[in-house]
């Protein structure tokens, strides 16, 4: 399959597709094919490097892609066997490394948005600048993973700002798999610049030194997160 109409065989896509495009490009076309039982479950998917050609794509776009493929529970991957199809309908929940989405969404809220209040209370100038720094890379940043990895920094920075040492525990625990959470809506949901805008306000409140604010902010951040989850879920 092609993700350019134009295109004939041996030749580059023209213009060549965005990084993030292209990782929702595969993501959607290895979807469809599950779903439709054109690859069957318990069928295997070709390799990275065959998908990469078949598609027009790097490898690395591939990976992400398969990842999302794994955290909608459509597919397995083991090591050194290959990618292989376990159902053909998208699963109650998202497998995110040893938690899954539901855990996230329960559990933020608790830790989250107090831990905002606090950081809009007790953040040094130091801290300040750190989350200054990120949420401007975040905004001119094209490549999704180094966006992801951004991302996760953000919420635990807010939780290090918060000077409680047990949200801050328990947010770098889960890093990875927020990480894990923020690629698949990124990929699926297109929630990169969303995401941005809501970073953006969680840092102005907390820049205006705003417990109550910070605590709005984050809340709706997280909640929007949450109705995008329940989107994909259900679909």
């Amino acid at each position: 399959m092609d993700l350019s109409d134009s295109r004939t065989a041996g030749q580059p896509a023209t213009p060549p597709l965005a990084r993030l495009s292209a990782a929702e490009a595969v993501f959607s076309a290895i979807r469809k094919d599950i779903e439709a039982g054109t690859i069957p479950v318990g069928g295997k998917l070709s390799a990275e490097a065959t998908l990469a050609q078949q598609y027009g794509v790097s490898r690395s776009v591939v990976r992400e892609a398969l990842r999302s493929c794994t955290a909608l529970g459509l597919t397995v991957t083991k090591t050194g066997k290959g990618t292989f199809v376990v159902a053909s309908t998208v699963a109650n929940d998202l497998t995110l490394g040893q938690y899954s989405a539901r855990d996230l969404t329960e559990a933020r809220p608790h830790i989250e948005v107090p831990a905002a209040g606090l950081a809009a209370e007790r953040r040094s100038e130091e801290e300040l600048d750190t989350l200054r720094s990120i949420v401007t890379a975040m905004a001119g940043e094209s490549d999704p993973e180094a966006w992801v990895a951004l991302d996760s920094s953000f919420h635990a920075a807010i939780a290090a700002a918060s000077g409680n040492k047990v949200f801050a525990s328990v947010v770098a625990d889960i890093r990875g798999a927020l990480a894990f959470q923020s690629e698949t809506l990124n990929i699926v949901a297109d929630r990169q610049r969303d995401s941005d805008k809501e970073h953006q306000e969680i840092l102005a409140a907390i820049e205006a030194g705003s417990a109550d604010a910070a605590r709005a902010a984050m809340a709706r951040h997280l909640d929007a997160v949450d109705r995008t989850l329940g989107t994909i879920l259900n679909k």
